[in-house]
C-alpha cells in the first residue's frame, strides 16, 4: 500500500477562509465632576473630545467639570460634548472616565458591568472599596498600571515630569516669600553663590527636578542608593553632576549647606525614611524642603502631609511643602498630559471594537486591567488586601 501525505477530503477543494474584519464600536463615555478637594484635573481637554466626536462617540461632560482646568463648558460644547448638571446621569453611562478613583458613593450611582478608567491610588484604598465595586460586576483599569511598548509606564513617567520640574518652581517660590523666605533669588547670578540644591532619588521626578533647577543655574546633588539610576540620570541630564549613595555624612554635610531639598524616593509599601529630624535640626534657617514623596510616607521624618490651600509648615526653622498631589497644582498642563495618553487609547478601544477586544490586542491596555466582570484580576490588590485573584491572560483568551 502506497504512503499519501494527504486524505482524499485535504485533496478535495477547501472554502477559503478570510480574516473576519473587526466590528468598530460606538463609545459612550461619561466624565463627571472630580469631588476630591484636592483635585483640578480633568481626563480630556475639548480639543480631544472634538477628536472623540468627530469619530462619532457620545461624550457627556458633567457641568464645570473642566472649570478648574480653565476649560470651559461652551469649549466641551463646541467641541461636540453633551453637557448635564445631573451627576447621576453620568454615572449612567457605560464608560466612567475620571482622574481620582470613583469614590464609595459614586460606586453607588454606577450601572452593573460599567467600565470605568482613572486612578487607582492603591495606598489610599480600602478592602472594602474592591469589594463594592465587585458587586457592581465592573471593569476597571488605571492609569498607573497602563503600561507602553518600551515597558514603561506613561501616565506614571508623565506625571512624574510635572512632579519633578514643579517641585523646583514651588522651592524657588518659597525662598523669596515675603513670610518666611530668605529672599534669594533660586539660580546663578554673576558674582553670587549659587543656589544649593540635594535630591534624594534617581527617579523620573528627580531627573526633572535636576534638569529644571541646573536650568537655572543652581548647584546640584542627588543621593541614591542605585547606581544603575545615579548613571541613567547623568546621562539624561546629559552633564557630570554630584552623585552619590546614601551615606549618612556625605549627606548631612550637602544638607548642612544646602538651600533646597527635595524628597523623590519610591519605596515598595513605605517610602524609606533618609532625612531623620536631628539632620533637619542642622539644615539653615529658611531653608527649604519640598517632599515629593509624601504621598507614600515622605523620605523626611519630619514631613507632615499638607493641602493645596495651606501648602507650608516650618519645623526646626525649614519651610516644608507637603502637598501629595504636584500635578494639581498645574491643572491645565497635567489634564493635557493625562488627555494626550488616554485619548489614542480610547481611540483604540473603539477601532478594536470594545474594551473586550482592546485589551486582547494590546498587552500594556490589558496590563493596566485590575477587575474584570467583578473579578479582581490584580495579583497586587489581592496580596495587599488578602482578596482572591485571577490571572487576567486566563481570562480573556
Amino acid at each position: 500500500m502506497s504512503f499519501t501525505p494527504f486524505t482524499k477530503q485535504q485533496l478535495m477543494p477547501q472554502e477559503e477562509k478570510l480574516e473576519v474584519e473587526r466590528q468598530k464600536s460606538e463609545l459612550y463615555i461619561g466624565i463627571p465632576k472630580e469631588s476630591s478637594l484636592q483635585e483640578r484635573r480633568i481626563c480630556l481637554t475639548p480639543d480631544a473630545v472634538n477628536s472623540l466626536t468627530s469619530h462619532g462617540h457620545r461624550i457627556l461632560i458633567e457641568a464645570g467639570a473642566g472649570e478648574s482646568s480653565s476649560y470651559s463648558d461652551q469649549e466641551y460644547l463646541n467641541a461636540g460634548a453633551e453637557i448635564t448638571r445631573d451627576t447621576k446621569k453620568v454615572f449612567s453611562c457605560p464608560i466612567i472616565l475620571k482622574v481620582e478613583p470613583v469614590s464609595e458613593p459614586e460606586i453607588e450611582m454606577l450601572n452593573q458591568g460599567a467600565i470605568i478608567i482613572s486612578a487607582l491610588q492603591i495606598k489610599t484604598r480600602q478592602k472594602e472599596y474592591f469589594q463594592a465595586l465587585a458587586k457592581k460586576k465592573v471593569t476597571a483599569l488605571a492609569f498607573e498600571f497602563i503600561k507602553d511598548h518600551d515597558g514603561s509606564y506613561p501616565a506614571v513617567k508623565s506625571l512624574s515630569e510635572i512632579a519633578g520640574t514643579g517641585s523646583i518652581l514651588i522651592a524657588s517660590e518659597l525662598m523669596i516669600n515675603n513670610d518666611f523666605g530668605k529672599g534669594l533669588l533660586f539660580g546663578n547670578i554673576t558674582g553670587v553663590p549659587p543656589t544649593e540644591v540635594v535630591i534624594l532619588g534617581a527617579g523620573t521626578v528627580a531627573e526633572f527636578a535636576a534638569r529644571t533647577a541646573i536650568g537655572l543655574g543652581a548647584n546640584v546633588k542627588v543621593f541614591d542608593n542605585s547606581i544603575t539610576k545615579l548613571r541613567r540620570l547623568q546621562h539624561h541630564v546629559n552633564q557630570r553632576i554630584f552623585t552619590s549613595t546614601i551615606q549618612p555624612k556625605a549627606l548631612l554635610k550637602a544638607l548642612r549647606r544646602c538651600d533646597v531639598a527635595i524628597g523623590a524616593m519610591r519605596g515598595k509599601d513605605r517610602c524609606p525614611v533618609i532625612v531623620t529630624e536631628t539632620m533637619v535640626e542642622h539644615m539653615k534657617k529658611g531653608a527649604v524642603i519640598v517632599d515629593v514623596s509624601i504621598d507614600m510616607g515622605g523620605c523626611f521624618e519630619t514631613s507632615e502631609v499638607t493641602t493645596h490651600e495651606k501648602p507650608t509648615f516650618i519645623k526646626n526653622n525649614v519651610v516644608h511643602y507637603c502637598v501629595p498631589n504636584i500635578p494639581s497644582r498645574y491643572s491645565k498642563t497635567a489634564s493635557l498630559s493625562i488627555s494626550n495618553i488616554i485619548t489614542p487609547y480610547l481611540l483604540q478601544i473603539a477601532e478594536d471594537g470594545g474594551i473586550e477586544s482592546a485589551i486582547r490586542c494590546n498587552s500594556g491596555l490589558r496590563n493596566g486591567i485590575y477587575f474584570y466582570h467583578g473579578l479582581l484580576t490584580s495579583k497586587s490588590i489581592g496580596d495587599w488586601f488578602h482578596l482572591p485573584s485571577r490571572d487576567i491572560n486566563l481570562i480573556v483568551f
